[in-house]
């Protein structure tokens, strides 16, 4: 009985499980099966379902991203293989290294065409690589071409936009399928779908784009450079806006933004979403619809609101009061934003998926910016609340560097480009990443001098290492007699008896021969006579800080022949020099200042409680700054080092302390140093000549001498102001720094026994 129950329940629910399998989907359209009633919930349509879809929604919206105007991923991928014909580019395939062998690393301009339009911005560029000590005049010498035809603005609705770009490279004879070649790019792609085409094709051409997209990006061939505005500087730049006294680093506001809402197209999804993170107390997100010709046309119910709260707070106000800032993507994925919130040491707080970040190859964004994911908007405040106030710190000390070393002119973008392409052409030569990512900075870091950190004499710090305990002793003689003085043989007995003096080298800027070995006077360290430099080609006043081989110890004692120094003297400076590796210790001290009268800076020799110069007739240095001032600043200013007089004191000063940001030290000295009026090189009677106008200075404008007498000296001081004008012309800003601080030996001049002072001598008259 059992099992014929059995066999009928089988039987019964193997009927009720094919009338649902083959009539199911007709029956369950009656009320009986739908419940109570007919309102009732029912599950998700099946995509087969063809009669049912039709009251949700057609396929072929659900295939969409919900906006109509953003690409397809096939319309991506097809504008991608419309402009990267050759994505598959790298250094080795479609750059010709031959080129770069014999002159080395030189950058050629292609002649600017009088009826061809230059925006401000491509003007910049072009101008900061005429000005650098890469460029060349010459197309045979070169390694690295740039186009005159300007291709910063590929937005075909932009006035700035040019036509037929195609056929004109075409027709360069140097174009060589754009091997070889450097495009600059701000703007590419236009409305709707801004995708990243240039309108012509780059062929094997390295592409140095702004809103670089990741899958476009081509690495170690490409490069990614910041959206800049065309009111950037030229050169110079605004310092950072973080102070020393900013600590702690907690600010008004934890995170802001202040800026423009898309209500349609591309990149409006991140920024209609802000307003969700607003609370009107740490964190103030204000957007406004209020721009573009129509934009009342597509307001939403939010508009009005927001408008009238985006009138409340100041743009400029924000940035100086918050601790991070949110830097979303416009349009395309770069925007001014970003140098802006550097410059400002508000962290940048990024929401902009896919964006290449500038120059990633040799910057660590990671110590400077916050990465956020757009999809993920409303976890970025408890993100930015659990970071420690000491890495906060850290973060916006970091964001200063970045500001200052490569991004707050247009010099140092471009600059940055050109070194990282020089960098991929001896990698066995390049800078490490440490080197881009701490001060000075790479820019500063010549790999050409080395790239062990230790011979550089910035890193000691943070090695826990010390510079060398010997130094050479570095005299030039210019005299026009072409004999030993009494001066100079006092000078030479002082420095070799010094315990940390290693050699002696003196520099024989005369044409007339040196006097023979019998005649120079017997020193305890080998004295050496190194022939100047006078018949080279661009030599003379600076010469003296050539990188000579035979310079081998870190410290170099830089000495006029007419320099009045004791041994004790010499020993102190040396001691102090080795606590600063990084700055010029020495004796005889001068200061700038700002003329309002003349509005011009001034230079004097006075005696006061500032000093901004420490003049390298007597002062101690490390031997970097010599390849520093030869491979590092152009021919041009080594030119005008050796038109003015005193000059290439001047302009070490001013590369020291650009390079530092730190005053240089004077320390104790028993007599007053005289300056002497230095002969041409060659020790020809007569003072120093002025070269023609054309030669004194790289910058096209001069500033007008100062008004003083008319004797040697007075010439003398008018050029050495004259030199320190067009200084700051040229670097953009003024880089000396002035300081109030003399380093004295311990017990010096104080009441106590002279056996218990270490350096007593300093204080006999």
């Amino acid at each position: 009985m059992q099992t014929r129950k059995k066999y009928i329940f089988l039987t019964f629910l193997a009927a009720w499980l094919l009338l649902f399998s083959f009539g199911g989907d007709q029956l369950r359209r009656f009320a009986f099966f739908s419940g109570r009633k007919t309102e009732a919930r029912r599950n998700w349509p099946r995509w087969t379902d063809r009669s049912l879809l039709k009251s949700f929604a057609n396929p072929e919206e659900l295939q969409s991203d919900g906006d109509p105007s953003l690409p397809s991923p096939r319309e991506r991928r097809a504008a991608r293989l419309n402009v990267y014909k050759n994505s598959r580019c790298r250094m080795e395939t479609c750059f010709n290294f031959s080129r770069c062998e014999k002159h080395g690393f030189k950058v050629f301009t292609y002649p600017r065409e009088r009826d061809q339009p230059l925006s401000e911005s491509y003007s910049k560029i072009l101008t900061s690589i005429e000005r650098s000590r890469y460029y060349t005049p010459n197309p045979e010498e070169a390694c690295l071409f740039i186009l005159s035809i300007d291709t910063l603005d590929r937005d075909h609705l932009s006035s700035q936009y040019v036509w037929n770009v195609d056929e004109k490279i075409r027709g360069f004879p140097l174009w060589n399928g754009g091997r070889n070649h450097l495009i600059f790019n701000l703007y590419s792609g236009t409305w709707p779908n801004y995708t990243e085409d240039l309108g012509f094709d780059i062929g094997q051409a390295i592409l140095a784009k702004a809103s670089f997209y990741t899958q476009n990006f081509r690495p170690g061939f490409d490069i990614s450079i910041p959206l800049f505005s065309k009111d950037h500087p030229q050169r110079g730049g605004e310092r950072g806006w973080l102070y020393q006294d900013s600590v702690p680093p907690k600010k008004k506001y934890l995170l802001v933004f202040k800026g423009k809402r898309y209500l349609t197209g591309i990149g409006s999804g991140t920024r209609n979403a802000l307003h969700h993170i607003h609370n009107g107390k740490d964190i103030v997100s204000l957007t406004t619809c209020k721009h573009g010709k129509d934009w009342e046309k597509h307001k939403d119910t939010r508009c009005d609101k927001d408008n009238v709260n985006y009138e409340k707070f100041d743009y400029q106000e924000l940035l100086h009061n918050s601790t991070f800032c949110i830097v979303p993507r416009g349009r395309r994925l770069g925007s001014f934003r970003f140098l802006e919130a550097l410059q400002a040491a508000c962290i940048p707080v990024l929401l902009s998926d896919g964006w290449e970040l500038p120059f990633a190859e040799a910057i660590d964004w990671g110590k400077a910016v916050i990465v956020g994911n757009e999809k993920l908007l409303l976890q970025i405040p408890s993100i930015v609340r659990c970071i420690h106030p000491e890495r906060v710190l850290a973060f916006q000390q970091q964001t200063q560097f970045l500001w200052d070393a490569y991004f707050s002119s247009v010099d140092k973008i471009v600059h940055t480009t050109l070194e990282i392409i020089k960098d991929r052409l001896l990698p066995h030569r390049s800078r490490s990443r440490f080197l881009w990512n701490v001060l000075p900075g790479g820019l500063l870091a010549l790999p050409e001098f080395s790239t062990h950190l230790g011979d550089f004499p910035f890193y000691h710090l943070q090695r826990g290492s010390s510079p060398s305990e010997k130094f050479t002793a570095f005299i030039r003689v210019i005299s026009p007699s072409g004999s030993l003085s009494q001066p100079l043989l006092r000078l030479i007995q002082a420095v070799s008896g010094s315990q940390f003096c290693a050699q002696i080298l003196v520099l024989w800027s005369c044409e007339k021969p040196p006097p023979p070995s019998g005649k120079w006077p017997q020193t305890s360290v080998p004295l050496n006579i190194i022939q100047g430099r006078g018949k080279v080609r661009g030599a003379g006043l600076s010469d003296r800080f050539f990188p000579y081989a035979a310079i081998r110890t870190d410290a170099v004692l830089s000495l006029d022949e007419h320099t009045s120094l004791s041994t004790s003297e010499v020993d102190f400076a040396f001691v102090v020099w080795r606590s600063f590796p990084e700055r010029i210790v020495g004796f005889p001290a001068r200061s700038h200042f700002w003329d309002p009268e003349q509005r011009r800076w001034g230079y004097t020799s006075k005696w006061t409680n500032e000093l901004s110069i420490v003049l390298t007739a007597a002062a101690f240095y490390h031997r970097y700054y010599h390849s520093l001032f030869t491979g590092y600043l152009p021919a041009g200013l080594r030119e005008l080092a050796d038109g003015l007089a005193a000059c290439e004191d001047i302009l070490m000063n001013v590369l020291v302390a650009a390079v530092t940001k730190l005053p240089p030290i004077k320390v104790t000295q028993r007599k007053q140093h005289k300056e002497n009026v230095p002969q041409q090189v060659g020790c020809k009677e007569g003072s120093a000549e002025t070269p023609p106008a054309g030669e004194q200075s790289p910058s096209p404008q001069r500033s007008p001498p100062a008004k003083v007498k008319g004797t040697a000296g007075g010439r003398r001081f008018s050029q050495q102001q004259d030199c320190l004008n067009q200084l700051v012309d040229w670097f953009g800003y003024m880089p000396l720094v002035s300081s109030q601080l003399r380093l004295d030996p311990v017990l010096y001049k104080d009441q106590v026994s002279v056996l218990r002072k270490k350096y007593a001598r300093l204080e006999r008259p």
